[in-house]
């Protein structure tokens, strides 16, 4: 066997492997040899059918079988005497694969960048402070009353805080907006909606909360909005004013529960302050968890900023696949038409190809930071991996466990992660912590 190696790259490489006639051969006769042993010819017992003739009657399958396995040969053989570390195949060239010929098999790689590991232990992460404020307590039984707020009739005109129903028909320019939206009659006209005056969660017509405050039921108003530039539900109407004719029917005035037994017991509590104590542990524990995904991402951003290499083509292809799925799959969910992808097509494209680049550089660093540590990935990763997963997703773990094992490719991308998310964890731990001035309430 001859390898000869051509640099395309820093890490993409094109290895050219020639066997000789006599390992061409050696290969021929084996897989030869195995057909003849699993065939069945008339009138022979297994395994006795002469090789020609069996060579004649499976000479297609044969043929292929024999191709894949000199392949199979030449990649092997090819990167053990080569010392490379591959990363992916990225394209097979075979030639002519025959038998009495000797075969050069082009096989273009990636290879893992060598580059040196920055200072993994102590990087220097900033938390916020845990214990929850007077006010953010009080923000959170505010927000359990409004949960079970009742609605009244007013009598009166809007003010900030009131749901109002109303009815409202749209145009453009003196154009109805029903000759302009295609399926989007919502907003063009209804019949009748709810709205919160000055609420802080507008719906479909930006800004007609605020529109609706000191009006009463039967009052008429045409009222104007303006869809911001960027508004993607509705295209046609980004960057433009419409005008709305808009007819109340009915005020309705917010009216929380009183703070008590009933109210304690509905948010399994027994009194007041039982209930604030069960708030202040809740908010503790998601600033907990946010402190530890804002340490996950200074680690991160401080590996990048410690390290610079260049980073395999293929990993930043796969990866900017899913960055580009990922996004556009959100933002179809919230009604961004496909259009809108393909106007900013080169914009997606170079912001998915610089958000891959980061990820893939941060994953091989991590790999070498494992190996270094002798982080490892168990059948206990896996087992808790696979209920975490089964919760999440209302599966049995069995059942995931044994549709995990059909797929090789996923279980070991899954191994890939957690490997990753084990070492990351491992430099957090490591990580010098500051806990940023609480801002004063």
């Amino acid at each position: 066997m001859n390898v000869q190696i051509t640099d395309i790259n820093e890490t993409r490489k094109t290895l050219t492997v020639t066997l000789d006639k006599g390992e061409v051969d050696t290969e021929h006769k084996a897989i030869l040899g195995e057909f003849a042993k699993e065939v069945r010819l008339p009138g022979f017992r297994p395994g006795h059918a002469p090789l020609a003739m069996v060579a004649k009657r499976f000479g297609k399958e044969l043929q292929e079988e024999f191709k894949n396995r000199v392949i199979g040969k030449a990649y092997r053989d090819g990167l053990q005497q080569a010392k490379l570390e591959v990363i992916s195949l990225v394209e097979v060239e075979e030639g002519a694969i025959q038998p009495g010929l000797s075969a050069a098999i082009k096989l273009t790689v990636d290879v893992r960048p060598e580059f040196k590991l920055p200072d993994y232990t102590g990087i220097a992460t900033e938390v916020r402070p845990t214990e929850p404020t007077d006010a953010e307590v009080d923000a959170v039984i505010e927000g359990l009353r409004a949960d079970r707020a009742d609605f009244q009739m007013a009598a009166r005109a809007a003010a900030k805080g009131d749901y109002v129903r109303f009815g409202y028909e749209g145009t453009l320019d003196g154009r109805p907006l029903a000759e302009m939206v295609g399926d989007k009659g919502i907003y063009a006209k209804a019949p009748q909606t709810w709205e919160e005056v000055e609420g802080a969660n507008e719906g479909v017509l930006p800004g007609m909360g605020a529109q609706l405050a000191g009006l009463k039921a039967g009052d008429k108003k045409a009222v104007g909005i303006f869809f911001p530039a960027g508004f993607t539900a509705v295209p046609t109407l980004a960057g433009k004013t419409a005008s709305y004719a808009i007819e109340v029917q009915e005020v309705r005035e917010r009216t929380l529960p009183p703070l008590d037994g009933k109210f304690f017991k509905e948010n399994q509590a027994d009194s007041l302050d039982a209930l604030k104590q069960q708030v202040r542990r809740t908010l503790a524990m998601r600033k907990e968890l946010e402190n530890r995904a804002a340490q996950r991402r200074q680690v991160t951003d401080a590996l990048i900023a410690g390290v610079n290499f260049p980073v395999p083509d293929s990993l930043v292809a796969s990866e900017r696949d899913g960055v580009l799925r990922q996004f556009i799959e959100e933002n179809m969910q919230r009604g961004v038409p496909q259009e809108k992808f393909e106007e900013n097509k080169k914009e997606l494209y170079e912001s998915a190809t610089k958000a891959a680049v980061a990820r893939v550089k941060v994953q091989l660093v991590l790999a070498r930071i494992a190996e270094a540590e002798k982080i490892k990935v168990d059948e206990q990763d896996i087992n808790q991996w696979l209920m975490r997963e089964a919760r999440r997703n209302g599966q049995r773990p069995d059942k995931l466990a044994k549709d995990l094992g059909k797929d090789r490719d996923q279980l070991r991308a899954i191994q890939q992660q957690i490997l990753f998310d084990k070492a990351l964890d491992f430099l957090v731990a490591r990580a010098t912590v500051k806990t940023a001035t609480a801002p004063k309430s």
